[in-house]
């Protein structure tokens, strides 16, 4: 069974700690590699300057700029994170500090659709573990993997908040799936097969 269920993720996050100490936290090609060409498009630069209004600071402002460029690019690479620091006049190592907060943006490519299958307490009760299993068997690959076709990320979350729809997953275009069996399961991946919901 499933049901459709638009899922925003607002919010922003102040970095806990110095810059200096974000530094030597972060990848060494984040800060010592040349400049390479661009990645956002004048668009999506113009996207990201028209929150500035809505924000009190361009910092806080890191976290829905994330966002926009994993929408666009399915991935936040590196030369991305320089581009977002350059505009909200932050350090690369502070909108890092976000990225590695949150779980939600990965440095390459990810598939067509990306999945969470929870892992909660109240889904482990319910088989959530068996049903990751299952998952992983159909489509061949591990959690944090992509199918061979591009399609289909399937990861695993701690805890997606959907308790009522427990044994539950979480597609990354708002679809909620639950509560899952076996069955349900692969109906849920022929569904993903045929890719993400269209923009509304």
């Amino acid at each position: 069974m499933s049901q459709t269920q638009g899922i925003d993720f607002p919010g922003t996050i102040q970095p806990t700690s110095t810059p200096e100490q974000d530094q030597r936290s972060m990848p060494a090609d984040a800060t010592t590699q040349p400049t390479r060409s661009t990645i956002l498009s004048e668009p999506l630069r113009d996207q990201i300057r028209a929150l500035f209004a809505r924000y009190p600071s361009k910092r806080a402002v890191t976290l829905p700029a994330l966002h926009l460029v994993q929408d666009h690019l399915r991935c936040v690479p590196l030369q991305a994170m320089r581009e977002i620091a350059e505009l909200l006049e932050v350090t690369p190592a502070e909108v890092h500090d976000t990225m590695s907060f949150y779980g939600f943006f990965p440095q390459a490519p990810i598939g067509d659709v990306r999945v969470w299958i929870c892992r909660s307490i109240s889904c482990m009760l319910r088989g959530g573990d068996e049903l990751l299993e299952h998952a992983c068997r159909r489509l061949s690959i591990e959690p944090g993997e992509t199918t061979a076709d591009g399609k289909i990320t399937l990861e695993y979350a701690e805890c997606l908040g959907i308790c009522d729809h427990a044994p539950a997953a979480l597609a990354d275009d708002g679809r909620v799936f639950g509560p899952l069996d076996e069955a349900s399961m692969d109906a849920m991946i022929g569904e993903l097969r045929r890719g993400p919901l269209p923009e509304t």
